[in-house]
């Protein structure tokens, strides 16, 4: 996926109530601008890191900026905006990056689920008429060149794990899709030292029968796309 218009760069001032931060673009204001990451954002809104956002020419808007991307003071960059991890997912199950995950047929996003009526990031059918559900995690913590998930406690994700095992009673294949996000990752394990429930789920999950990829995205002020396969260490 490529952005429109060309991004806007600026200095992170801060990030707060989840959907907004300040930005410095040099112009001698500082301006306010949408965060669509509801997440903890561990690692990815340092004050002084520098924001690209995107301007919407909506005029019913009140922050007529968005939030995308970040970058380190190590110059790596990181998208922020975790609608983005689904749209590549979508773009992953259309090719044959991963042959496991290829050459399905009626795809669908947000479809609903489970025992908690739950939506699905990701339903299709593969080559041998099953069907495939597949929950998108986007993927921003990083500990060197190790990414981890997620980057706070997350009784959300407790609940996708949960409800992927029932998909695989239920005699359907059930996948966690792990989308990277940071241009400095290059593996992703569950976050046991924030969330120890969720790294043992992950195991369970895996011994139930769940599967789990992780795919690396090339992130610049010009595009996201997809990039390879990476590892999942449980």
């Amino acid at each position: 996926m490529q952005f429109n218009k060309p991004l806007r760069r600026g200095v992170l001032e801060k990030r707060y109530k989840r959907f907004l931060a300040d930005i410095d673009f040099g112009d001698g204001q500082i301006t306010t601008v949408h965060c669509p990451n509801t997440g903890a954002m561990t690692g990815c809104a340092e004050p002084g890191f520098d924001a690209y956002c995107s301007l919407s020419d909506n005029k019913k808007r009140k922050y007529s900026h968005t939030w995308e991307l970040s970058r380190t003071k190590e110059g790596e960059f990181i998208a922020v905006n975790t609608g983005c991890a689904n749209t590549l997912a979508g773009e992953l199950l259309n090719s044959e990056l991963i042959p496991e995950l290829s050459g399905w047929s009626e795809l669908r996003a947000e479809k609903k689920y489970g025992q908690e009526n739950s939506r699905i990031d990701w339903w299709g059918i593969d080559p041998n008429g099953k069907e495939c559900f597949v929950e998108v995690k986007s993927v921003t913590l990083a500990d060197g060149k190790r990414g981890y998930f997620p980057d706070a406690v997350s009784q959300r994700a407790h609940k996708h794990l949960n409800e992927l095992m029932h998909v695989i009673d239920e005699g359907h294949r059930a996948v966690q899709l792990y989308m990277v996000m940071h241009t400095g990752i290059e593996s992703v394990s569950p976050a046991k030292h924030i969330d120890p429930k969720y790294a043992e789920l992950c195991i369970k999950a895996a011994e139930h029968g769940v599967e789990f990829y992780a795919v690396k995205c090339t992130v610049n002020e010009k595009e996201i796309r997809l990039e390879r396969p990476v590892a999942v260490r449980l």
